[in-house]
């Protein structure tokens, strides 16, 4: 096993025992050697979120968008970060953009998916 996939590993794990910043910091060593690994970079761009560092999440989930702008989970995730800091019609313009990213995909086994409402989210908090 590479020691990029052992430090997401290991990054996974501490997340889950809610010890973000040490997440962080393993993600970010698997991204040294991998730095376009686009679930490293989700991974590191939650943890950045749970661990209150919101302006770092969003920037992070900047670059996982660009890797794959037809994600619709990356859009999903900016809204949730954006939401958090308290951005509301930026979150709402992100979670269109997801609902948007998701029907393109259904498109493709269903040609007939009625295209998704894209108009203001619930925001639940």
């Amino acid at each position: 096993m590479s020691e990029a996939l052992n430090h997401y590993k290991q990054g996974l794990g501490l997340f889950g025992q809610g010890k973000f910043e040490e997440a962080i910091a393993s993600f970010q060593q698997a991204l040294a050697s991998r730095p376009q690994w686009a679930e490293a970079l989700h991974a590191l761009a939650t943890a950045q979120s749970k661990a209150g560092d919101q302006d770092s999440a969003l920037a992070t989930i900047e670059k996982v968008i660009a890797l794959d702008p037809e994600d619709p989970f990356g859009y999903t995730s900016q809204s949730i970060f954006l939401q958090r800091k308290g951005l509301i019609p930026e979150a709402e313009k992100a979670q269109a953009k997801a609902r948007m990213a998701s029907w393109k995909q259904e498109l493709k086994t269903n040609p007939k998916a009625p295209p998704p409402d894209t108009g203001p989210m619930k925001v639940v908090q």
